[in-house]
């Protein structure tokens, strides 16, 4: 039985390999870790069907390093233990080029799988090469983060596309034998959702089930030969990206029937639910903030909770919080405010700090002035001193303006009862 067409046409080489030429193109980071020789550890991180298996696969040839792969779905502590052991045998013959560990989807490890790979990793034992769809800053621990590089891998153009099926046409054994006529692409590249994997799936099942030799690829054919039921939820094409919209945007106009809904089309196209709970996290402070401080513990709580407890459960957690922070009143205040003081830190650049509120642990700066006429705010009333604290090119900037809402109504009240006329809300 013939390999799958994507197998079939795998680039060997730098030069065959498509797009990300910021990586391999003649200037890009990884050439040039190839051509001098020294090949640090390193996280490829992109969206499924980007190459990231090729793409390992060429620096280990391009390097004349040996190369083991495992994959993270179905290989514990025991498997990585095993392949470091053969790695040390194999690195006596190979003193001066340590073999290359390849693990696709590092980020489906778990903390104490990851831990077993550091010693050989700070020992230079192995060169180690993961793949993850995920944020890497999320999912790979920060001892063997720091001690890889990470390089991203962007999702296929259209033209990449078009280009990576006129090679499969042009080039593969099987499919090269035939007549077929490219006349419309945009069916195949929306339904592979930019997974060049997927993209060649489609395109091979569409053109073998045709008995003819001479085969015409419109949409229209290519609608009526896929399973559209495969395809409703594509958790890294623009599905992903639109409903999320959807469901963060729900949340956001306080509707929570709708937020409910679009969570459930992510659940049930097989989200990942660390992903949800994440951006709820971000929505809490971002569109509700101090309007309902609760809200952000509520959900990094459910955060904690979801990656604790898994699949099926989850969902019901995420749904309480999904509906709670529908209905929590909103204020974007915080987001502006930090928006607003890096717009103005750009903009002014380092601007001195207050002698007043400067650090004076020296005689010497304590000379200078440092700390001099500063007012401990513990000491007056109220725990309250009407003291400068922002450099005096900008004395008077408003950053934080409390949103109108119950909680925030409160909170612009109480300044303007400690500042009196600084504020003017």
């Amino acid at each position: 039985m013939s390999a799958p067409l994507a197998e079939r046409i795998r680039p060997t080489t730098l030069e065959d390999y498509l797009s990300q030429q910021h990586l391999v193109g003649p200037k890009g980071a990884l050439t040039t870790q190839l051509e001098s020789g020294i090949l640090p550890s390193l996280i490829l991180w992109g969206p499924p069907g980007t190459g990231k298996t090729t793409l390992a696969n060429i620096i280990a040839n391009r390097s004349d390093r040996p190369f083991f792969m495992l994959s993270a779905v179905d290989s514990g502590v025991a498997a990585v233990r095993e392949v470091i052991e053969k790695a040390k045998k194999t690195d006596t013959l190979f003193s001066t080029k340590n073999p290359i560990l390849f693990i696709d989807e590092i980020h489906r490890f778990s903390k104490s799988q990851q831990d077993s790979l550091l010693g050989a990793v700070e020992k230079g034992l192995i060169t180690l090469i993961g793949a993850t769809t995920e944020n890497p800053s999320f999912e790979v621990i920060p001892a063997l983060l720091s001690r890889c590089q990470v390089y991203v891998l962007n999702a296929f153009s259209k033209k990449d596309l078009e280009d990576l099926l006129a090679r499969a046409i042009k080039e593969d054994k099987i499919l090269s034998k035939k007549q077929i006529k490219l006349t419309e692409t945009e069916a195949l590249i929306r339904l592979s959702g930019g997974d060049a994997r997927k993209l060649l799936n489609i395109l091979e099942l569409i053109v073998l089930s045709e008995k003819s030799d001479t085969v015409i690829i419109t949409n229209e054919m290519v609608l009526q030969k896929v399973q559209k039921n495969t395809v409703l939820y594509d958790k890294t094409g623009e599905q992903h990206y639109d409903i999320i919209s959807a469901f963060i945007k729900s949340i956001r106009g306080s509707d929570p029937n709708a937020a409910v809904y679009w969570l459930a089309r992510m659940i049930e196209g097989g989200e990942d639910i660390k992903f949800i709970a994440r951006r709820l996290v971000i929505l809490a402070s971002e569109d509700i903030g101090n309007a309902n401080p609760t809200a952000l513990v509520l959900a990094n709580s459910t955060f904690q909770a979801v990656s604790t407890i898994g699949f099926p459960e989850a969902r019901i957690i995420l749904s309480q919080c999904t509906i709670y922070l529908a209905t929590s009143h909103k204020s974007n205040a915080s987001y502006a405010a930090i928006n607003e003081a890096q717009r103005l830190v750009k903009q002014t650049g380092d601007l001195s700090v207050p002698l007043s509120i400067r650090n004076a642990p020296t005689k010497l700066m304590k000379e200078l002035g440092y700390g001099k006429n500063y007012e401990y705010a513990h000491n007056y009333e109220g725990n309250f001193a009407p003291h400068e604290f922002l450099p005096e090119d900008i004395v008077g900037t408003t950053f934080y303006k409390p949103g109108n809402n119950p909680k925030e109504n409160n909170l612009k009240n109480y300044l303007k009862s400690l500042w009196k006329n600084k504020y003017d809300f």
